[in-house]
């Protein structure tokens, strides 16, 4: 049987040869065009979310001025917390910062005695128990010079008992327990001393 185009009337031709062209779209769009669609979805997708982490980065950037003097000013913080939060424990420094306590408010120390310490995540406690012989009114002077000092030491635990033969400047002995602070380890080069810091 011999098909030609050239038989069929002229509108059957023009049909034909929209079939044809039709067909054609329709593969060029399904193998070629859906494709490149779904690619260029995809790398927009992905340009979207860099220019999200780019515009993300610059905020940041426009930052930096602030949190450098953000980390300055923790830095100076730091630098005057050494001076109350010792980076070393000294048990003669401290026995003898409180013996001059004890002194200009005088006390006679009786005994002074490291305690076990409590190490927190950003300082470690180091107490000390302490027994004083004197009077009430110099018992308060040393409390009272004791929390004035620089170097943090909290005093609890106190117990004062009258003498049975008091003396003119030796009436209570009193037993407390002192507790001084020094940083961690991993503190000591961070940056600032975060907080918990105790008082």
């Amino acid at each position: 049987m011999d098909i030609s185009l050239t038989k069929l009337p002229w509108y059957g031709q023009i049909g034909a040869f929209l079939v044809v062209c039709a067909g054609a779209v329709f593969g060029f769009w399904n193998f070629y065009v859906s494709e490149v669609q779904i690619d260029i979805a995809l790398r927009q997708t992905h340009l979207n979310a860099l220019r999200l982490d780019i515009n993300k980065g610059v905020a940041t950037a426009r930052r930096l001025p602030e949190f450098e003097s953000q980390v300055t000013d923790l830095e100076h913080r730091l630098e005057s917390l050494r001076n109350v939060l010792p980076e070393q424990k000294d048990v003669a420094d401290t026995l003898r910062r409180l013996q001059g306590l004890a002194t200009q408010s005088n006390l006679t120390i009786l005994r002074f005695t490291p305690a076990p310490q409590k190490q927190l995540p950003l300082y470690a406690e180091v107490p000390y128990r302490l027994a004083v012989d004197g009077t009430y009114h110099n018992l308060g002077q040393f409390f009272d010079r004791v929390s004035k000092f620089p170097r943090i030491i909290n005093v609890n635990d106190i117990g004062i008992r009258a003498k049975g033969s008091p003396e003119p400047n030796s009436t209570v002995t009193a037993e407390c327990t002192a507790t001084t602070f020094v940083l961690a380890e991993g503190v000591k080069g961070g940056r600032g001393a975060g907080p918990g810091v105790p008082r």
